[in-house]
């Protein structure tokens, strides 16, 4: 691991800031480092408001995908809500459908089959909505690329309304409406939305022609909130402010489907960290292993004895998903180890009986054990089909784009991307992308990196500081939970190894002039040597708290440690 410690704010500002909100240096310097200098900014921080988002109008094309919704209302016409099959494509289909039939009756969904279809829009999709009399197709997490199927529904009379959030191409489809903050014409002030906070801006900007105000839409925001999460998009500007009032509604009064989720985890207060690894994942697992139509229904369902119910299939969705992501984890790293000699910049490997729902998970458990840009391939129909992630700080999309004339088709993000390619491109496609990785990254990245907020000493962690870091929730990229650094530590003499097969530490340190503290390192057994006989050491960490037997203390989560 590099430890990188982040440049020591100004002084001056860190003063100022200091006195206008009257907090130590420790807590000034965490706003300063998430660009927070003013009373102004500190109090949108930590007091976020609805009445701080910004009007959906300002999105290029809103004013257009509004008045062919509303034509589309008077005219009684048939509307498909049409979204990608993971977290934030279910979400977003949950959302804008559920909102429209608060209008009018004649709405449907659609989810494409991962296996037959493929991500994003389909022309089965279209075919679909011309057979069933849909004249306007709303797609949401997904389109934006989409030319020549938008152009196949032009001609047969259906129009379209993307909202979508990822990088478009030079061109844009000819839809009624393309609202993506990502466009280059686009001035909204905004630009991380997922996909399911585009589809919130056009409800927004639905219901305000109604009167209404964003407060009469914050039923919405458990699935937006939801989205932010699993998408994994900085928690930011409007952004934050959509996850912290969606957290709210997620721990007061969710959704039937959400709660019926929540209750199988047996959570009681969920973080926007719980959502990510324990709903998210169970509304994953239905596009992964079955059909994202599973998601949306579990999402849209008012009962609640229906909710369990479908949430209950889900939930063995999401044991198979497991299973499946554990196995080809497996064969995936005993494939890297049979070709080690080719090791290199990047990590490529592919088998045709993969399951394509889970190759994204596996290629992120490789990065874990090979930290490199990571690509796992499987089979799918006459093609093969990759999902792409990479490491902190290495954009593996421009990656991609430079490989362009080996794939048949991508999109995606920085960190993460999907893929095809014919079969015959395979070899020839893997070998220009390690000599485009090789050529772009900087050798630093691929050592995994922990960014520490400050150095502090181990008195100054103590309960005030932790209400105030509670306050900087919810947590995400951008707005990561404070990461601290603490030299001169000893182990009390009662550290140990603990769980299966010994593989965290259990650690109570201390250092001169402090109180002792409780400190639990996930995936660190094997360093228990660093600590023992009363070694000094130096730790990472971040502050959290414990709950045991209704006892609640502060403990530290260990993330390093260095002798």
């Amino acid at each position: 691991m590099r430890w990188t410690i982040k440049p020591k704010p100004e002084t001056k500002k860190l003063e100022a800031l200091q006195k206008a909100l009257q907090v130590d240096e420790v807590v000034a310097t965490l706003l300063l480092q998430r660009g927070i200098d003013t009373y102004e900014d500190a109090k949108t921080f930590f007091r976020p408001s609805l009445a701080d988002l910004h009007d959906p109008f300002l999105m290029q094309d809103m004013d257009k995908a509004v008045a062919r919704i509303e034509h589309a209302f008077l005219q009684k016409e048939n509307i498909l809500v049409f979204g990608d099959y993971d977290v934030d494509g279910t979400s977003s289909v949950a959302l804008m459908s559920s909102y429209l039939k608060t209008r009018v009756d004649r709405i449907a969904t659609y989810i494409p089959d991962r296996y037959d279809e493929g991500y994003g829009v389909s022309y089965q999709g279209i075919d679909f909505a011309k057979d069933n009399d849909f004249t306007l197709i709303i797609a949401l997490d997904c389109g934006v690329k989409a030319i020549d199927k938008v152009a196949y529904a032009k001609e047969k009379g259906i129009d379209f309304i993307i909202c979508d959030h990822h990088r478009p191409g030079e061109n844009l489809p000819d839809a009624v409406a393309v609202l993506d903050p990502k466009r280059g014409d686009c001035n909204y002030p905004y630009k991380e939305l997922c996909g399911c906070g585009v589809g919130f801006k056009l409800i927004q900007a639905l219901a305000s022609k109604q009167n209404k105000k964003v407060e009469d839409l914050t039923q919405y925001l458990d699935l937006v909130a939801t989205a932010i999460g699993a998408d994994i998009v900085p928690i930011t500007g409007e952004n934050r402010t959509l996850a912290y009032f969606g957290m709210q509604v997620i721990n007061a009064n969710p959704r039937p489907g959400i709660q019926a989720i929540i209750n199988q985890v047996k959570k009681t207060e969920l973080t926007i960290t719980d959502v990510v690894f324990t709903v998210a994942p169970r509304i994953n697992a239905a596009g992964r292993m079955k059909h994202g139509n599973y998601a949306v229904t579990l999402l849209t369902e008012m009962d609640f004895a229906l909710a369990e119910k479908y949430a209950t299939e889900i939930e063995t969705f999401n044991t198979d998903r497991r299973d499946a992501d554990k196995r080809i984890t497996e064969e995936a790293l005993q494939q890297i180890e049979e070709h080690k000699e080719q090791e290199g910049f990047t990590t490529v490997v592919y088998h045709e009986t993969w399951h394509k729902g889970v190759i994204g998970i596996v290629a992120s458990r490789l990065i874990e054990t090979y930290y490199r840009p990571t690509l796992v391939f499987t089979k799918s129909g006459d093609k093969l089909a990759a999902s792409a992630r990479s490491v902190s700080g290495f954009d593996v999309y421009n990656a991609l784009e430079a490989c362009a004339t080996h794939i048949e088709q991508f999109g995606g993000h920085k960190y993460a991307a999907g893929l095809t390619l014919k079969e015959e491109n395979y070899e020839a496609f893997k070998q220009a992308f390690e000599a485009v990785v090789s050529k772009t990254i900087a050798k630093s990245l691929m050592t995994p990196e922990i960014k520490i907020d400050r150095k502090i000493d181990l008195r100054q962690v103590d309960g005030r500081l932790w209400r105030i870091i509670k306050q900087f929730a919810p947590f995400g990229p951008g707005n990561m939970t404070p990461i601290f650094v603490t030299e001169d530590l000893q182990d009390t003499g009662y550290g140990k190894c603990v769980g299966e097969d010994d593989k965290h530490l259990r650690i109570t340190v201390t250092q001169p002039q402090a109180d002792k503290i409780v400190c639990i390192g996930f995936g660190l057994g094997n360093k228990l040597d660093l600590i023992t006989n009363k070694k000094r050491f130096k730790a990472v960490y971040s502050v959290d708290e414990n709950h045991w037997q209704g006892n609640v203390s502060l403990q530290l989560k260990l993330r390093d440690l260095k002798a």
